[in-house]
Order: C-alpha cells, then sequence, then structure tokens
C-alpha cells in the first residue's frame, strides 16, 4: 500500500453504518478527510437480514464521506461483529531449517501455519491469527524472533473465526453497493487500535465496544490480544426498553436516550423533567429524567454484569492492569463508565479514537472509533490485493505472509 493513497474505513453496525476515509502521513498517523454515517435498517445483531436495505444504506453513508473529502471511494476496509464471532489460542511448533539455525520470516509463517492447524466446522472462516508470543527453544516471552539462533520454534496465536455465510453477506453487499472489499476485520480489534494506548496494551485492558446488536471484548496483555468474546446486549437494547416504559417510538425513544439518557441515578442531583411524545395522536407528556435512570440502570448493570462474567473466563482477566475502557455509541450514555466500575470494580474510561490531523474534532467521538480503527489497521496489515469471494483460508493465508513481513520484515 503506498502511503498516499487513500484508505476507506467502513463500519457496519446494527444501528449505524459509517464511513470514515483518511490520508495516513509518513509517521503512520491518519488524516481524516471525510466522515459520513447513516442509520442502518438491513442488520440485526451484526448480521445481515436485508441486502437491499443494507446496500442502500452502505452507499449513503459513502457518499457522505466522499462529498466532504472530494474524493471518489472504489475500495474499503470492512469491520464486522455480530453474536457468530468465535476465539480460540492456538500454539504451534516447529524445527528451525535455516543456515546456521536463524530464524528467518519462513520460520514464522511456517510456526503460525502449524498454529493454526485446528479443525474447524465447513460453515467457519479464519478472519484472524494474531501472534501473542514466540519461544525459541527455553526462551520464552518473545515478540519477534527473527534473526535469533535456535533449534525449536514455538507460537501462541489468538485465531478469530466468523460465520462464513454472515462474512460473504457482509462482503457481497458492499460489492453489491459499488465497492471493492480490501479486508474485513473484527470490529473491537479495530476499535483497539484508535482507542488503546501502547502502555494499555501492555499493562493489560479490555476493550468493550458497545454497539446497537452486541457488545465487542478484545482483551490485551503483555502487548498481545488474548481473548474476543461477544456479549448479545447493546444499545439498541436500552433503547427498546425505553420504547416499551415511555409508550413512544423507537425513533422517539433513541433520541431521548442520546439527549437525556443517563446510566446511574445517584448522578441525578435535582428534578428534571422532559416531553415526550406520545404514539397514536396522544398528546405529549412529561416525565422526569429519572424515571429514565430507574428504565436504563438495570439493562446497563445487567449489560456490564455479563461482560464481567465474560471477562472471567478469559486465562489473563487477573492481568487487567489497565482495566477496562468503553467505546461503541452507547458509551456516550451519561454515567456509563461510573456504572461500569460499581458492578467490574475496574477503572473504566470512555475511548475515543485519535487521528493525526483532518477531521479530528469531528470524529472525536466513540460512534466512530471503528472507522478510524479501520484505516489504521490499513496501515499495519494493509493489502492492495482484493479479497476474492470465497477464498477463505487460501486468501488468509497469502494475507499473513504480507502480514509477517510488514511486522518483522
Amino acid at each position: 500500500m503506498e502511503k498516499e493513497e487513500f484508505i476507506v474505513g467502513l463500519d457496519i453496525g446494527t444501528t449505524k453504518i459509517a464511513a470514515v476515509i483518511g490520508k495516513p502521513d509518513e509517521y503512520g498517523n491518519i488524516n481524516i478527510v471525510g466522515v459520513g454515517q447513516h442509520p442502518s435498517k438491513g442488520l440485526r445483531r451484526g448480521v445481515v437480514i436485508n441486502i437491499t436495505q443494507t446496500v442502500d444504506s452502505i452507499r449513503k453513508a459513502v457518499e457522505q464521506a466522499e462529498l466532504v473529502s472530494g474524493h471518489k471511494v472504489t475500495q474499503v476496509y470492512a469491520g464486522i461483529a455480530g453474536d457468530h464471532i468465535r476465539s480460540i489460542n492456538s500454539k504451534g511448533v516447529i524445527a528451525v531449517s535455516g543456515k546456521n539455525k536463524i530464524i528467518t520470516n519462513e520460520d514464522v509463517a511456517r510456526v503460525i501455519s502449524a498454529a493454526k492447524a485446528i479443525a474447524l466446522p465447513m460453515d467457519r472462516e479464519i478472519l484472524h491469527i494474531l501472534p501473542q508470543e514466540f519461544t525459541v527453544d527455553d526462551q520464552d516471552g518473545i515478540k519477534n524472533p527473527v534473526g535469533m539462533a535456535g533449534v525449536r520454534l514455538e507460537a501462541e496465536v489468538h485465531i478469530v473465526t466468523a460465520a462464513a455465510a454472515s462474512a460473504q453477506n457482509i462482503i457481497n453487499c458492499i460489492e453489491e453497493a459499488g465497492f471493492e472489499v480490501i479486508d474485513i476485520v473484527l470490529e473491537p480489534y479495530a476499535s483497539s487500535l484508535a482507542v488503546l494506548d501502547d502502555d494499555e496494551r501492555e499493562l493489560g485492558v479490555c476493550l468493550v465496544d458497545i454497539g446497537g446488536g452486541t457488545s465487542d471484548l478484545a482483551m490485551f496483555f503483555d502487548g498481545s490480544i488474548h481473548y474476543t468474546s461477544v456479549i448479545g446486549l447493546g444499545g439498541q437494547h436500552v433503547t427498546s426498553d425505553l420504547s416499551q416504559g415511555l409508550r413512544t417510538s423507537m425513533e422517539q425513544a433513541e433520541e431521548i436516550k442520546i439527549k437525556h439518557g443517563v446510566a446511574l441515578q445517584s448522578l441525578l442531583e435535582k428534578e428534571e423533567l422532559i416531553k415526550v411524545q406520545s404514539v397514536g395522536g396522544r398528546a405529549p407528556r412529561e416525565i422526569s429524567r429519572s424515571i429514565l435512570a430507574a428504565i436504563i440502570e438495570p439493562r446497563m448493570e445487567e449489560m456490564f454484569s455479563l461482560i464481567s462474567r465474560e471477562m472471567e473466563k478469559s486465562p489473563v482477566h487477573d492481568s487487567m492492569g489497565a482495566g477496562i475502557v468503553l467505546t461503541g455509541g452507547a458509551s456516550l450514555l451519561e454515567g456509563a463508565a461510573e456504572l461500569a466500575e460499581n458492578v467490574t470494580r475496574m477503572p473504566v474510561r470512555i475511548g475515543s479514537p485519535k487521528a493525526g490531523g483532518g477531521l479530528v474534532e469531528t470524529i472525536k467521538s466513540p460512534i466512530y472509533a471503528t472507522g478510524v480503527g479501520l484505516t489504521y489497521y490499513a496501515v499495519k496489515h494493509g493489502s492492495s490485493e482484493k479479497r476474492e469471494k470465497g477464498s477463505g483460508v487460501s486468501w488468509l493465508i497469502g494475507r499473513f505472509k504480507e502480514m509477517i513481513e510488514n511486522l518483522f520484515g
């Protein structure tokens, strides 16, 4: 990938589709030159349920970003999430075969190929093979073994898989909208590239990307990703609770949640009244903001309890020294970080994406974390080779060789 190229990150979510156009500088920073978003109508919990509506939303989000940037979009990096995502940690071992037993990029590619040799159902597709650490003979904890001497090379990797049909449907929608898919990327992994600091990854941190239909987790320790998971609750569930509790439409409930929602009742110091539109031509009503909190807090508390329980399944749960970073639209709810701290008993901050320049203020919101993160992913792992339909693991092997060269070359 040439540095002067524009990069397009396409966040395909349950409630919104966001397109971010970035231009990398010589130092690997991203200058954001275009942003667009459009309500997402054709997905449920990260899975396409209506091709036509999804295609239309993709086109409109990209067109908006094109208008802002003045750049015509032809290729995109797409995010993928949903409760069909599965992950596993795996190990591989090889004998070093090079001259003088010096480890090369080819040895690294072979050992990770050995680590990915796991039995996968026919309906699963590998999205990522992410190296955690290497062991050379008896020396463990090595991040880059290239150039070291050794007889035995071992790799520990994190493998992320998706339902092949779900991934293919997303690719089909993007191509139907008129764009080529360079790569599809796990959304919490992409978001982590935009919102996490290196020292957080080293110390141990859990990124929680609260989307519309799901909440996605990515746990890091010692600089590497060790655990990913998906919780089937998101911001749309809060909106649905408000819609039923306030007896109003989903659109009005979403607007009320964004403008007046609060996730922790104890933060309300005084009585505030807000106007709620009724349905069926009934007159609007005034309700207390504390009633909103009484509806929102139990659902958010349930979400954070499930997240805490899921984190406990990870072998690095006790190593989350930097706590939790919340991102995604629902993290903007007032009191979300405080409630998460109460439930998980960990330090919590809200993570906003970082950019080198351009429309920095526009994208300084958790809702753009995935879109911006996809542009950083392109700089880190980028390829000009288009992802082919149905290519699966064979395509991944070629991409993985490029990744090894980018990381250790």
